[in-house]
């Protein structure tokens, strides 16, 4: 399996003829929807999808119901592609994939508290885990967690804990375009100073990298 981390929150997964794309938002170039097979949406904030991307596409696309409905009122051209999935579900889609979680993590207790399922994905032996815009632990460790690093909702001590509590052997950050790269740098210190001593390793990588072995 190839892993390539876009901007922000998207990742980009191919394994033989299926490439997997995960949330395309507005921090995301266009290319890295080119030749997608799949297309997953984790929750409906414009940082995780956008109407151009979907459109830049031609591939099914897979989500709950919240983004489902924002994607017939905004891009309603692209609905016929669009499958409404429930958390818990499995699928096969060339990959196995499962829906994990049910609820965005809280931003503030007055606002809405969004629906979000995450992405629990094998293939080719390999697991990988796409929490989105939440802290849900997968009922199964994965070999890969997709890290969120910096966010409204988030503050590092809850990163660290939640990738400990995770207990991955490797953790590859995203949704890292709320803060500078000097405060990124801060977050990878942490990170990497309190999931050593673990014996798991944490990355981080500029849009595009590859992550690799």
């Amino acid at each position: 399996m190839r892993i390539f981390k876009h901007g922000h929150a998207c990742v980009r997964l191919e394994t033989g003829a299926h490439h997997v794309v995960i949330d395309p938002g507005m921090f995301t170039a266009r290319e890295a929807v080119d030749g997608a097979t799949v297309v997953l949406i984790t929750h409906e904030h414009p940082d995780h999808w956008t109407p151009d991307l979907l459109r830049a596409t031609h591939a099914p696309v897979f989500t709950i119901e919240a983004v489902a409905r924002q994607i017939r009122e905004q891009a309603p051209d692209v609905v016929e592609r669009v499958s409404v999935v429930q958390p818990g579900e499995v699928l096969d889609l060339g990959l196995r994939v499962e829906l994990v979680g049910e609820k965005h993590a809280v931003i503030h207790p007055e606002l809405p508290h969004f629906d979000n399922s995450g992405f629990f994905l094998t293939a080719e032996g390999t697991t990988v885990f796409h929490p989105g815009d939440a802290l849900t632990v997968p009922p199964t460790v994965p070999d890969l967690l997709m890290l969120p690093v910096s966010a409204p909702w988030l503050k590092v001590s809850e990163c660290i804990d939640y990738a400990r509590e995770v207990g991955a052997p490797r953790s590859l950050a995203i949704h890292d375009a709320v803060y500078s790269e000097a405060g990124l740098g801060i977050v990878d210190g942490h990170l990497g100073r309190f999931l050593a001593p673990r014996e798991q390793e944490y990355v981080r990588l500029a849009a595009g990298e590859e992550l690799t072995a």
